[in-house]
């Protein structure tokens, strides 16, 4: 069974719904193909960092979630090995751009908001895309259920194993030979954490706690131990084991966190040369998200450049897709397919080279910002904690110091 549609997106999570619901801000429809069976919530939560709150902002969703999230005021890092605090970096301070801003979003609600904005139909579940294949000026995306859906434009959101990625050329993300372990609990009374961001960094591992509202906190453990086996209980009792040093209350959170909110997540990332050389978009095909630009945690910024990249697509592809009809112009015939792939390809060509650099440096600064607080050398220990404490942090904040735009069409 064949089916038509102006713009398919694959993929369900931050990046292809701000892309789709982007689209839909703009008068232009698109269907979201998502493989599992609903919302599907991975990771419990994330930092959101001022230049998500841009884009959530340019979405329409920023005050809502900015409710239902603490305002964080302090990053505060402490060595377990010496038991000094290395960093107190204030988010007071004022960016290039404006006052900074981070929040602990819970996933969950983001999704669902961001699903809820979208007309009923838009997105397709149980939709696992089993292969790509060209038609002329469409592409023919395969389903397992053995639909075809030809698109004029297909938008690659499909995680770190993207087929679209593949498709374009990419090679299969890296390994850096670190995992992540997740957690997050819901104390179901006031838990009495102020709201700041607390690091942990010891030989070979860092660690974070970051409240989400006044009842729930996210943690992560992330380290290069090896063969780490994903039983959430031996995850759990190896991350107490490694903050035998912390304060009691920091381990009570991860001793009280049940086991079916403990994750194991290899941590991947995609060489910056390949985004310098690869193809992002290739005619009327391209990839956002972490189908794009994997990187690792360190710079709290995969979620965050998601949204970026939803804001960006959405407003170049649209700027091609647009008709003078549509844009209050008159119009004496509308395009032909192939005058319609050529403003496709333009409008992903746009996309592309806004995004290229700015995913080349974020993958590139968390790679050594994790090189440095994920040391396990005296020399990088070292480092870490007497010279670069500040730098490194200062680092989170630049980074996140910028604004994708609005939604509007110039």
């Amino acid at each position: 069974m064949e089916k038509v549609e102006d713009i398919v997106i694959v993929g369900g999570g931050i990046a292809g719904l701000t892309a789709s619901l982007g689209l839909h801000k703009l008068g232009i429809r698109s269907l979201v193909l998502e493989s599992s069976h609903s919302l599907r919530i991975t990771g419990f939560a994330f930092s959101a960092w001022t230049n998500a709150w841009r884009a959530l902002d340019a979405i329409g969703l920023g005050e809502s979630l900015r409710q239902q999230h603490k305002q964080f005021l302090w990053n505060v890092a402490t060595s377990t090995i010496t038991g000094d605090q290395t960093t107190a970096m204030s988010f007071k301070a004022k960016g290039k751009l404006g006052d900074h801003e981070l929040r602990c979003v819970n996933r969950k609600l983001l999704l669902e908001a961001l699903a809820n904005e979208l007309p009923s139909g838009t997105i397709r579940f149980s939709s696992k895309v089993v292969s790509i294949e060209e038609s002329s000026f469409y592409k023919l995306v395969h389903l397992a259920d053995g639909t075809i859906i030809k698109t004029k434009a297909l938008i690659g959101c499909d995680g770190v194993n993207s087929m679209v990625a593949k498709w374009l050329g990419f090679k299969a993300p890296a390994f850096t030979g670190r995992a992540a372990i997740r957690g997050w609990i819901n104390f179901k009374s006031n838990h009495g954490f102020e709201p700041k961001l607390l690091q942990f960094m010891g030989i070979g591992f860092r660690s974070g706690f970051l409240p989400n509202d006044d009842t729930s906190i996210y943690w992560f453990f992330t380290s290069k131990e090896k063969d780490m086996e994903d039983d959430p209980a031996k995850l759990k009792q190896l991350a107490l084991n490694k903050l035998a040093n912390v304060p009691d209350e920091i381990k009570a959170i991860v001793e009280n966190t049940e086991l079916e909110y403990i994750m194991l997540s290899p941590l991947r990332y995609r060489h910056p040369w390949d985004l310098i050389w690869g193809n992002i978009s290739k005619g009327n095909v391209c990839v956002l998200g972490d189908a794009f630009h994997p990187m690792t945690p360190d710079l709290g910024q995969g979620a965050c450049s998601a949204l970026e990249d939803g804001i960006v697509l959405a407003r170049c592809l649209a700027g091609a897709l647009l008709t003078k009809e549509q844009s209050g112009e008159s119009t004496e015939k509308v395009d032909s397919e192939s005058e319609q792939y050529k403003k496709i390809e333009m409008g992903l060509k746009n996309y592309a080279k806004e995004r290229r650099w700015r995913s080349i440096v974020l993958i590139s600064t968390a790679y050594v910002v994790g090189f440095f607080q994920q040391g396990d050398g005296k020399l990088t220990t070292f480092l870490r904690d007497k010279l670069l404490a500040a730098f490194l942090s200062a680092l989170l904040l630049k980074r996140a110091d910028y604004d994708c735009g609005k939604l509007n069409i110039s």
